[in-house]
Protein backbone atom coordinates (compact mmCIF):
# COMPACT_ATOMS: atom_id res chain seq x y z
CA UNK A 1 0.00 0.00 0.00
CA UNK A 2 2.94 2.32 0.47
CA UNK A 3 1.59 3.64 3.76
CA UNK A 4 2.48 3.18 7.39
CA UNK A 5 0.98 -0.10 8.69
CA UNK A 6 -1.08 1.74 11.33
CA UNK A 7 -3.20 3.25 8.52
CA UNK A 8 -4.33 -0.19 7.39
CA UNK A 9 -7.85 -0.35 8.83
CA UNK A 10 -8.10 -3.98 9.85
CA UNK A 11 -11.53 -5.48 10.27
CA UNK A 12 -11.76 -7.98 13.12
CA UNK A 13 -14.70 -10.37 13.49
CA UNK A 14 -16.26 -11.38 16.82
CA UNK A 15 -19.24 -13.37 18.04
CA UNK A 16 -21.82 -11.32 19.93
CA UNK A 17 -25.35 -12.34 20.95
CA UNK A 18 -25.58 -15.04 18.30
CA UNK A 19 -24.35 -12.86 15.46
CA UNK A 20 -21.09 -11.62 14.02
CA UNK A 21 -19.89 -8.09 14.66
CA UNK A 22 -16.97 -6.32 13.04
CA UNK A 23 -14.57 -3.95 14.73
CA UNK A 24 -12.52 -1.80 12.40
CA UNK A 25 -9.27 -0.72 14.04
CA UNK A 26 -5.93 0.80 13.13
CA UNK A 27 -3.25 -1.60 11.99
CA UNK A 28 -1.13 -1.06 15.10
CA UNK A 29 -4.01 -1.57 17.56
CA UNK A 30 -4.85 -4.77 19.40
CA UNK A 31 -8.09 -5.75 21.10
CA UNK A 32 -8.08 -4.96 24.80
CA UNK A 33 -10.07 -7.85 26.27
CA UNK A 34 -11.24 -5.95 29.35
CA UNK A 35 -12.37 -2.94 27.29
CA UNK A 36 -14.17 -5.28 24.87
CA UNK A 37 -15.97 -7.01 27.75
CA UNK A 38 -16.92 -3.67 29.34
CA UNK A 39 -18.32 -2.38 26.03
CA UNK A 40 -20.05 -5.51 24.70
CA UNK A 41 -20.78 -7.33 28.01
CA UNK A 42 -19.18 -10.55 26.82
CA UNK A 43 -15.76 -12.08 26.31
CA UNK A 44 -14.07 -11.33 22.98
CA UNK A 45 -14.44 -14.51 20.94
CA UNK A 46 -13.52 -14.75 17.28
CA UNK A 47 -15.66 -16.96 15.05
CA UNK A 48 -14.13 -19.62 12.84
CA UNK A 49 -12.90 -18.55 9.40
CA UNK A 50 -15.74 -20.59 7.89
CA UNK A 51 -18.32 -18.74 9.98
CA UNK A 52 -16.85 -15.38 8.97
CA UNK A 53 -16.98 -16.25 5.27
CA UNK A 54 -20.53 -17.57 5.57
CA UNK A 55 -22.01 -14.81 7.75
CA UNK A 56 -20.04 -11.76 6.50
CA UNK A 57 -19.41 -12.75 2.90
CA UNK A 58 -15.66 -12.13 2.96
CA UNK A 59 -12.83 -14.44 3.94
CA UNK A 60 -10.57 -13.77 6.92
CA UNK A 61 -7.71 -11.53 5.80
CA UNK A 62 -9.92 -9.55 3.45
CA UNK A 63 -12.99 -8.79 5.54
CA UNK A 64 -14.54 -5.57 4.33
CA UNK A 65 -16.61 -3.38 6.71
CA UNK A 66 -19.12 -2.45 3.98
CA UNK A 67 -21.16 -4.34 1.42
CA UNK A 68 -22.08 -6.87 4.09
CA UNK A 69 -25.35 -8.38 5.36
CA UNK A 70 -27.49 -6.02 7.44
CA UNK A 71 -27.38 -8.28 10.50
CA UNK A 72 -23.61 -7.84 10.81
CA UNK A 73 -22.89 -4.98 13.21
CA UNK A 74 -19.97 -2.67 12.45
CA UNK A 75 -18.08 -0.64 15.06
CA UNK A 76 -15.23 1.77 14.38
CA UNK A 77 -12.49 1.89 16.99
CA UNK A 78 -11.08 5.17 18.31
CA UNK A 79 -7.62 4.11 17.15
CA UNK A 80 -8.65 5.21 13.63
CA UNK A 81 -9.57 8.80 14.54
CA UNK A 82 -5.94 9.97 14.55
CA UNK A 83 -5.77 9.54 10.77
CA UNK A 84 -7.37 11.52 7.98
CA UNK A 85 -7.03 8.62 5.51
CA UNK A 86 -7.13 4.86 6.15
CA UNK A 87 -7.05 1.74 3.98
CA UNK A 88 -9.64 -0.96 4.77
CA UNK A 89 -9.69 -4.27 2.92
CA UNK A 90 -12.34 -4.56 0.28
CA UNK A 91 -13.11 -8.24 -0.01
CA UNK A 92 -9.77 -10.01 -0.47
CA UNK A 93 -6.46 -10.16 1.34
CA UNK A 94 -4.77 -8.35 -1.53
CA UNK A 95 -7.21 -5.47 -2.01
CA UNK A 96 -7.82 -2.25 -0.14
CA UNK A 97 -9.39 1.12 -0.76
CA UNK A 98 -8.24 4.58 0.32
CA UNK A 99 -10.92 6.33 2.38
CA UNK A 100 -11.13 9.39 4.58
CA UNK A 101 -12.67 8.77 7.98
CA UNK A 102 -15.96 10.44 6.93
CA UNK A 103 -16.02 8.24 3.81
CA UNK A 104 -15.41 5.14 5.96
CA UNK A 105 -18.28 6.17 8.23
CA UNK A 106 -20.63 6.59 5.25
CA UNK A 107 -19.58 3.30 3.66
CA UNK A 108 -19.49 1.15 6.81
CA UNK A 109 -22.56 2.64 8.50
CA UNK A 110 -21.20 1.80 11.96
CA UNK A 111 -23.48 1.34 14.94
CA UNK A 112 -21.11 3.63 16.84
CA UNK A 113 -17.49 4.36 17.65
CA UNK A 114 -15.94 2.23 20.41
CA UNK A 115 -12.71 2.31 22.38
CA UNK A 116 -11.75 -1.36 22.67
CA UNK A 117 -8.14 -1.42 21.47
CA UNK A 118 -4.75 -0.93 23.06
CA UNK A 119 -1.19 -0.51 21.93
CA UNK A 120 -1.64 2.56 19.77
CA UNK A 121 -1.69 5.46 22.22
CA UNK A 122 1.57 7.26 22.95
CA UNK A 123 0.89 7.06 26.70
CA UNK A 124 0.97 3.26 26.39
CA UNK A 125 4.71 3.42 25.76
CA UNK A 126 6.74 2.60 22.72
CA UNK A 127 3.91 0.62 21.11
CA UNK A 128 2.79 3.56 18.96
Amino acid sequence: MGCEPARIAKTLSFEHDGRVILIVAAGDARIDNSAFKKTFHCKAKMPSPETVAERVGHGVGGVCPFGIPQDVGVYLDESLRRFEIVYPACGTGSSAVELTIPELERAAKPATWVDVCRGWRTEEGAEN
